[in-house]
């Protein structure tokens, strides 16, 4: 048995419109219309009086929701709807700040204010000190500055994830905390 794939280069119709509709009874919605259920060919003839289009909005209803309506308009606003919604879900940004385990209090205090810029920002911070060839020894110094970092930036950001040794580095994950309006 040989299967049907839809042409190449058309996206299938997300909705079924006028003649694709298949149920028999079909609750009508739309501007000028009596919300009501009606036969699918009284339906269809209601959108045509007002030269429009009847599209199946919710087929899995009793009995299926039909809107009268422009149905080239409704797309472009479904499709406009759905830019709205994936501009306003957020992204999440997260900012590296590297490390050596023996950073000294000047570049650790630099290495802190750009944090705080990038916590009040609303991005993640991702800190983690760099093990270079025998420095691996200093664990435990890897893992008080991580610390001392976090302890720091306690009142910007709360800690996501404790210290944690990967290979040649110790990461350590903050979250801005949520802004006081």
């Amino acid at each position: 048995m040989r299967r049907k794939y839809p042409p190449r280069g058309r996206v299938e119709e997300p909705y079924k419109v006028n003649l694709k509709i298949l149920a028999s009874k079909v609750r009508v919605v739309g501007e000028n219309v009596e919300v009501d259920v009606y036969d699918i060919d009284k339906a269809l003839q209601m959108a045509r009086d007002q030269g429009l289009d009847l599209v199946e909005i919710s087929p899995k209803a009793d009995p299926p929701v039909c809107k009268i309506v422009d149905y080239s308009k409704f797309k472009y606003d479904q499709k406009k709807k759905q830019k709205e919604i994936k501009a306003k879900a957020s992204k999440t940004v997260i900012k590296e700040i590297r490390f050596g385990p023996n950073t000294d209090d000047h570049d650790f205090n630099f290495k802190l204010n750009h944090a705080i810029g990038f916590l009040k920002d609303g991005s993640k911070v991702k800190a983690y000190v760099h093990f270079r060839g025998r420095t691996i020894v200093y664990k435990e110094r890897g893992e008080i500055l991580l610390l001392k970092f976090a302890q720091a930036l306690e009142e910007y950001a709360k800690v996501e994830q404790l210290p944690k040794l990967e290979g040649k580095r110790m990461f350590l994950y903050l979250t801005p905390k949520a802004i006081k309006k």
